[in-house]
């Protein structure tokens, strides 16, 4: 339910395949499955029907499938809900016939489950190899039959019983595809994504834009948002409904807003997203950041964009990053965010603090 460019990516993923014709889809949920359950409903929005099926523990994809498997019919695709992907990218594989995987070249393997395929037969899966064989990995798209879950059912991850599918002798058919698919595996994932996913928008405006507004580039504005007077916005930029934006704020490319948000006067955000029902206060510095849904920022917050170590699961990475915030944080007056900041949910800062690294979810910061 990460918004991406204005909509979460579960709403892309069932796009693309409404596109394709696909109108009976099953939907495995556990986790917040609420949120889940009020934005998409029985699918009716979407001209689909949805049914869910629930994965009360989160054992893994497999056991997830296994879930389904009463609310199947005998052919069935297996996508993930929260990769990004293009309703031409699936095209082609919705009439790939069972059992099969789709598969794509990437410039980073290690992060992945690399395929070995010959003859357009996959030979393995091995799951973030630290030396990979090759670039070729398996998107998490596949093309089943009920047969399937004679593999399934023991195992907790598909790749597991996909092995062990082959190793009985049975085939798994490779289908590679140049087109565009995504996932967010770590936050600053969301950045790129969405400025992909912003380049593609159409400009659009809605709602009320007040005198001495500039706009520049592409920019989308929702219905009954207001943008108040002087502010300045470069697009590509999507705004959400009923937002109240400015007076002289400044929006630069790359920056996807949700619904119901406020951002206050003397603001600049560059290259983030900004969830739906956040409050952001004056006099803000905001760059290459991710604030989650129902955040409240009070004045002067920084979160300029660096060069940082970013430790995840015992493993680091480099990159170019302002400041993860995670749903509903209280954020103080003239607190300053480290570049790659990791700030869990619910968590509350008291003003004047400079924080850094990762911090639990609903930590208290004094």
């Amino acid at each position: 339910m990460i918004s991406i460019a204005g909509k979460p990516i579960l709403h892309h993923v069932v796009e693309s395949l409404a596109q394709n014709g696909i109108r009976n889809i099953v939907l495995v949920v556990g986790y917040e499955r609420e949120q889940v359950f009020d934005y998409m409903g029985s699918g009716g929005q979407f001209g689909i029907d949805i049914t869910y099926v629930t994965q009360k523990k989160q054992l893994g994809t497999a056991h997830a499938l296994a879930q389904a498997k009463a609310a199947v019919e005998d052919e069935f695709l297996v996508l993930p809900g929260d990769n990004l992907i293009e309703a031409d990218t699936i095209a082609q594989f919705v009439a790939v016939k069972p059992q099969a995987v789709l598969v794509k070249r990437v410039d980073n393997p290690v992060r992945y489950g690399v395929v070995t395929i010959d003859n357009g037969v996959v030979k393995d899966i091995i799951e973030k190899p630290k030396q990979p064989k090759g670039n070729i990995i398996n998107t998490g798209i596949y093309a089943f039959n009920r047969e399937i879950f004679s593999f399934i059912e023991p195992e907790l991850d598909i790749p597991d019983a996909l092995n062990n599918m082959i190793a009985q002798g049975k085939y798994l058919n490779a289908h590679q595809t140049d087109g565009t698919w995504l996932d967010v595996v770590y936050p600053w994932d969301i950045l790129s994504l969405n400025d992909i996913v912003i380049r593609q928008i159409q400009a659009n405006l809605g709602g009320t834009i007040e005198t001495g507004v500039s706009l520049k580039g592409t920019v989308l504005v929702g219905k009954d948002t207001v943008i108040r007077s002087n502010s300045y916005i470069i697009g590509p930029v999507v705004i959400g409904g009923n937002c109240d934006i400015g007076p002289n704020v400044c929006l630069l490319p790359a920056t996807s807003i949700g619904d119901n948000v406020v951002i206050s006067s003397f603001t600049e955000v560059k290259n983030s997203v900004i969830g739906s029902d956040v409050n952001i206060g004056p006099g803000c510095i905001i760059q290459d950041s991710v604030i989650d849904k129902g955040c409240v920022i009070r004045g002067q917050f920084t979160a300029c964009s660096g060069e940082a170590e970013v430790k995840v699961d015992g493993e680091h990475y480099s990159v170019n990053v302002g400041a993860m915030l995670g749903e509903g944080c209280n954020i103080g007056n003239s607190v300053v965010a480290q570049p790659g900041v990791i700030v869990g949910n619910y968590t509350q800062i008291q003003a004047l603090k400079l924080v850094s690294g990762r911090l639990p979810d609903r930590s208290l910061v004094f």
